[in-house]
């Protein structure tokens, strides 16, 4: 006995305490974070810093975990201190995704799926979802058309599908489709790129699907945080350069019949610089977290403003958001979500852009006294507009406000041990009110004596989406099976009027002389329901399976053909859980994957207002416009189609998974997905009545592949560094076109068969002939092949497309200690650009009264009889035989490398933070667009790659700001 109670003693002298700190892979202290000696119910959690202490002998092993995290186990041995770094899931292979209506671990997905985390995301200074997502995923490609911090931003995800529907991804937020999100509130976003996964959507899927997931709280004390940001933006002008009054005097004199007056250099405005200026960037949000184990909560707010570099333009939003997860009972779940979104927009009513592209160094701002000019009182004025925008925007505005509530309430109900049913439910309310003034003393406003236009817009959508839900495991077998019933609706009301004759610098509606008697309005609605049936398999964690059927309804379809049913299947396999990988220590991990599926689009574009709500219908429109003996009429708009049908996308998808040393991840995807019914607005003979009719006329193919690495370079106590590489290529061919067509569009990018949807048709630039300095264009049926007769050229397909032939991005994250610094590049190649202000401001003489370019690096004037490096032909005085019309001439690569963010950032020692209560402290500078290497000679590359024109480009901006994150 006596020998038992001494062998007791001696194990409790062994026990002494174990401490340490937690953190994430950013050096961040981990609050919250479930610290348990295995083996015992001796179990402690981290406070605010991140720190620990608990007791273990030499024997034991402390496992670290915590939701979102990947658990580690370590050996106590001889230490008294353990200190840990958690890994972030997001980015390992039992990180749980959203995928459709469930969640799986990324080891069981058979789809092409990526998830970019809420840490990458944190180097964007945008609320923009496209720079969001440049250059972050394979297969996305994402542009922005104008550096307007209130324009939108074109995203396609493996390449555009669709003639005349659109072409943008399904938005889903927290679960439901819709929805509204600040980027600060984002945990991650997930991209569903092939069927298997985007069709459990159906109908809006064709184009991929981008699932945004919100932060949720987590158990534990109330934690705040600060992310607040301040920056400084300014225009970027690339390869481009105007002329100022020298360059464009010499030019001028050098073949105007009658040269200018020296008297012009008196001036020289430098009208770019009057219209753009150093523009203010400020991004502040708030948040607070926390909760029982029962319930948690997670409150956010932001203030977002963004000055436009260019004058009297700029965005503010506010949104707040309040996230809730209560267990109200063993059996039942509540999510709750909150959100409103507050933006007010100005625009500049003016054609600033415009005018600063165009107008003449010759003419002055302002007067003597300081106060901007009005052509109208100058003669001499040269600038063929005869306008100053600075002199419209003392009086004139043009703004909007919108206000966007959402609300969501979410029930989970185990009906069963392995039975669960939910109600997934939101509601959307949106309103919106927009208004611009031009004032009488004002150039735009004199001709009516002052105009004043008021719109108002009100949107409901209700959304009800109810699930059932059954699991079993029985051995190495595992089942669940899901079925959804979804019913959508949709409600649009607008307004609006236009008065005019109104006193000087009053802009109310009440003090016009005379109103609009043709005020307009709208009212719309929709309605979708949708039924879908998905089954899971897997066998001893090897085997993976998936089917799913989806029967839609859609309120925008003919008669004949409101329903539609898709199918999606997918399967995977592990090989490294096989015997014969499981020990390899080289090739870590090894997956194959397969899909196929059928997805549908309804997102038709907009045709004569109507949002594509009503394209089967015959329409009629009804107002005054149609009036007869002081009557109001109405008049056809639009023949029915009551064949109108979905347009359809069929796509297979093979993928490749494998991870090598435990440190490289690497995932290969190549696609082949075709769509067809495709809508289009067919033409009709003149006879009819009407000009066109919607039809499905044919089909398109998109074929490609993605690849993706994300490396753990160097991992060491004080050093990290990590590469994150993605690629895509695709490729798109017309294979269809329907009743024996050939071409179903006219213009420079006609949608023909065996072509690209994005090829550029024109007249091909021949150069310049050295004989006589006159352009030269191919002319297939002459002799000598061309001709300087611009009408005579052959109009011909070019080969080149506005889509690149391949995309992407390149992120490389290192950490030494307290510090980070982090640099990622986005590139685009291949892509064909048609410059189209060139015909404006380089056109070799035709328009004297507007300023011109500077030849970019390597262009040369013909200027002498026999010359052969010309370029540009002989500047005339009207022009040189049309040789600024559309050709190849202006068509200009538009491949780029741009360095789209640098930020290096400091984390603040938790020792100095203590007397202050503060957990966490990081500051940061941050740069984006730092550079651009490109050969297009515009100002920015960088368009809206579904069109590929630069007309007039509002320029991406150059920002760096300066940042703190503060826990407390």
């Amino acid at each position: 006995m006596i020998s038992f109670i001494a062998c007791i003693f001696v194990v409790k002298a062994q026990n002494r305490t174990i401490s340490g700190t937690v953190t994430d892979s950013k050096k961040l202290p981990l609050p919250g974070i479930t610290v348990t000696v295995l083996g015992t119910k001796t179990a402690v959690q981290t406070d605010a810093n991140g720190k620990y202490a608990i007791s273990a002998d030499d024997a034991s092993t402390l496992e670290f975990k915590a939701l979102g995290f990947t658990t580690q186990a370590i050996k106590v041995g001889t230490n008294t201190s353990v200190n840990v770094s958690l890994v972030d899931q997001s980015t390992e292979l039992d990180a749980v995704t959203v995928v459709g209506y469930t969640t799986k671990k990324k080891s069981e997905i058979s789809s092409a799926v990526t998830t970019v985390s809420g840490s990458q995301l944190n180097d964007v200074t945008s609320v923009n979802l496209g720079n969001l997502l440049q250059g972050k995923a394979p297969g996305v490609v994402a542009s922005s058309a104008s550096g307007d911090p209130t324009a939108g931003s074109n995203v396609v995800v493996r390449g555009v599908g669709s003639i005349n529907a659109g072409t943008g991804p399904l938005i889903v937020v927290d679960g439901n489709i819709g929805g509204t999100y600040n980027p600060a509130d984002v945990d991650n976003i997930t991209i569903l790129r092939d069927a298997a996964a985007t069709g459990l959507y159906g109908s809006r899927a064709a184009n991929g699907v981008i699932i945004v997931t919100t932060k949720k709280g987590k158990a534990g004390e109330t934690r705040f945080s600060l992310n607040s940001t301040i920056g400084i933006a300014k225009a970027t002008t690339g390869n481009f350069k105007l002329m100022d009054a020298q360059q464009l005097y010499d030019y001028q004199k050098s073949f105007f019949t009658t040269p200018p007056d020296a008297s012009v250099l008196n001036t020289n405005t430098n009208w770019w610089n009057e219209a753009f200026r150093t523009a203010m960037v400020n991004n502040h949000t708030l948040t607070a977290s926390g909760g029982s184990e029962k319930t948690q909560f997670y409150i956010s707010g932001n203030y977002f403003k963004e000055e436009g570099t260019l004058i009297n333009n700029d965005k503010t939003q506010y949104s707040l958001r309040a996230n809730l997860t209560s267990q109200l009972t063993k059996k039942l779940k509540l999510t709750a979500l909150l959100s409103g979104i507050v933006i007010n927009d100005n625009y500049n009513p003016e054609s600033a852009v415009y005018q600063a592209y165009l107008n003449m160094p010759y003419d002055p701002a302002y007067n003597a006294d300081g106060i901007p000019t009005d052509p109208r009182n100058i003669p001499s004025w040269k600038g063929r507009d005869r306008s100053n925008f600075l002199q419209s925007l003392q009086y004139n505005y043009s703004k909007a406000r919108s206000y966007t509530t959402t609300g969501d309430i979410n029930l989970d109900y185990d009906l069963l041990k392995n039975l669960t049913v939910s109600s997934y439910n939101r509601a959307t309310i949106a309103s919106g009110r927009s208004n611009s003034y031009a004032d009488r003393r004002s150039q735009s406003g004199a001709a009516n004596l002052g105009t004043v236009s008021l719109s108002n817009t009100f949107s409901t959508t209700l959304l009800s989406s109810n699930r059932i839900k059954y699991n079993v495991n029985l051995g190495n077998h595992s089942l669940s099976v899901l079925g959804v019933a979804e019913i959508e609706g949709y409600k649009y009301d607008a307004s609006g009027i236009t008065a005019k004759g109104l006193p000087a610098g009053l802009d109310g509606i009440n003090t016009a002389t005379e109103i609009n008697n043709k005020p307009t309005g709208r009212y719309d609605q929709y309605q979708n329901i949708k039924y879908l049936a998905q089954a899971d398999y897997s066998y001893q964690g090897k085997y993976y399976f998936v089917g799913s059927v989806v029967n839609e309804y859609s309120s925008r379809f003919g008669k004949n053909n409101p329903a539609a049913t898709f199918y999606q299947a997918g399967a995977s396999w592990i090989l490294s859980n096989e015997d014969f990988l499981k020990r390899n220590t080289t090739l870590t991990f090894l997956k194959l994957r397969a899909s196929l599926g059928t997805t549908g689009n309804q997102n038709f574009r907009a045709d004569n207002n109507l949002d594509g709500l009503y394209e089967s219908l015959g329409l009629y429109n009804l107002n005054a416009s149609a009036s007869y003996n002081n009557q109001t009429g109405a008049f056809p708009t639009q023949i029915v189609n009551p064949d109108l049908t979905w347009e359809k996308s069929r796509a297979y998808n093979l993928g490749l998974d494998f991870g090598l040393f435990k440190r490289i991840d690497i995932t290969i995807d190549a696609y082949d997905k075709r769509n067809s019914d495709l809508l289009f607005a067919v033409p009709l003979p003149a006879t009819v009545g009407y000009r066109t009719i919607r039809r499905n006329v044919g089909a398109v193919r998109n074929r490609g592949i993605e690849f993706t690495i994300n490396s753990k370079n160097i991992q060491q106590k004080d050093f990290n560094w990590e590469t994150s590489f993605n690629m895509s290529f695709n490729r798109n061919k017309v294979m269809e076109l329907n009743q024996g067509l050939l071409v179903v569009n006219s213009g420079t990018q006609p949608i023909a068969l065996g072509h690209d949807m994005d090829e550029w048709y024109m007249q091909k630039w021949a150069g310049v002939n050295p004989a006589d300095g006159k352009p030269l264009w191919e002319k297939l049926d002459d002799p000598t092949g061309v001709t300087s007769t611009y009408n005579q050229a052959t109009r011909q397909y070019t080969g080149k497309s506005s889509a690149p032939k391949f995309s992407g991005g390149l992120t490389n994250t290192l950490a030494y200690k307290n510090f980070t610094l982090s640099a990622f590049l986005n590139f685009v190649y291949g892509n064909w650009v048609y410059n189209d202000s060139r015909f404006y401001f380089d056109n070799d003489g035709v328009y004297e009264s507007y300023n011109q370019q500077v030849l970019p690096k390597g262009s040369v004037r013909w200027t002498t009889p026999g010359q052969t490096d010309a370029t540009h032909p002989q500047a005339k005085f009207g022009g040189n035989l049309q040789s600024h019309q559309s050709s190849t001439r202006f068509l200009e690569d538009g491949s780029y490398l741009r360095l789209r963010n640098v930020t290096i950032g400091y984390n603040l020692p938790t020792n100095w933070l203590k007397k202050a209560s503060i957990n966490a402290a990081r500051f940061y500078v941050s740069g984006d667009n730092l550079f651009t290497a490109t050969k297009f000679s515009g100002v920015d590359p960088e368009v809206d790659l579904t069109g590929g024109i630069s007309s007039f480009r509002y320029p991406t901006s150059r920002r760096f700001v300066f940042g703190v994150n503060l826990t407390f």
